[in-house]
């Protein structure tokens, strides 16, 4: 991107196919972390992927079905559940994570999406839900493990623990505006595992 803000030059044609997808797939993520959702234009996109924006029409009809598409597939690499030994290290790899995530450009372009209008896109909608119920299941193994170890209570709910887990992060990224860093992840952890062993993210209550 240039000083002005606008996009590269386009790259050469990149032809049709699984390459022309992918490289359209790569610049809507590019411009959704250089612009944000509402000033994302295929104008824009068509220029930065190297193709003409009747491509991108032809193959998403509409730019919205682009965006869902391009979110999807970015945060559709699994990251490996983490198995450090105990509880404690775990989840303080998976809050790290979630900050990691949710500070990156393309993290902060996911949740500006989800928190604007373009939440009552059924497309859009449908990647937020993907993307937390895919760190939810993530943590089914870690709690497992724990309650196995005896770290934390038999009835720990591993949903709800979760929950506990990111919603400081979530709090300051979507409301006020705090910083967010590791330091954050960390004392989540020690409020999630406080609350687990009182038993209070039991899946009875």
């Amino acid at each position: 991107m240039d000083s002005a803000g606008s996009p590269q030059r386009p790259s050469p044609a990149v032809g049709r196919g699984s390459r022309m997808r992918a490289a359209v797939l790569a610049a809507t993520v590019e411009e959704l972390a250089a612009v944000g959702y509402t000033a994302l234009t295929v104008e824009r996109v068509a220029q930065r992927a190297g193709v003409h924006k009747t491509t991108i029409y032809r193959n998403w009809q509409h730019h919205d079905r682009l965006v869902a598409e391009a979110l999807a597939g970015h945060f559709a690499d699994d990251v490996p559940v983490p198995d450090t030994g105990s509880v404690e290290g775990d989840l303080r790899e998976l809050a790290r994570s979630l900050v990691a995530t949710l500070t990156s450009p393309v993290g902060r372009a996911l949740l500006a999406t989800v928190l604007s209008d373009a939440a009552r896109v059924p497309e859009l909608a449908e990647i937020k839900k993907a993307f937390f119920e895919d760190r939810f299941r993530r943590a089914v193994p870690v709690v497992t493990r724990a309650v196995e170890r005896g770290e934390l209570p038999v009835d720990t709910d591993p949903v709800e623990l979760l929950r506990t887990l990111a919603a400081p992060v979530h709090f300051r990224l979507a409301f006020t505006g705090e910083p967010v860093d590791e330091a954050t992840a960390d004392r989540s952890v020690r409020v999630t595992l406080a609350a687990a062993r009182a038993h209070a993210l039991s899946s009875t209550d």
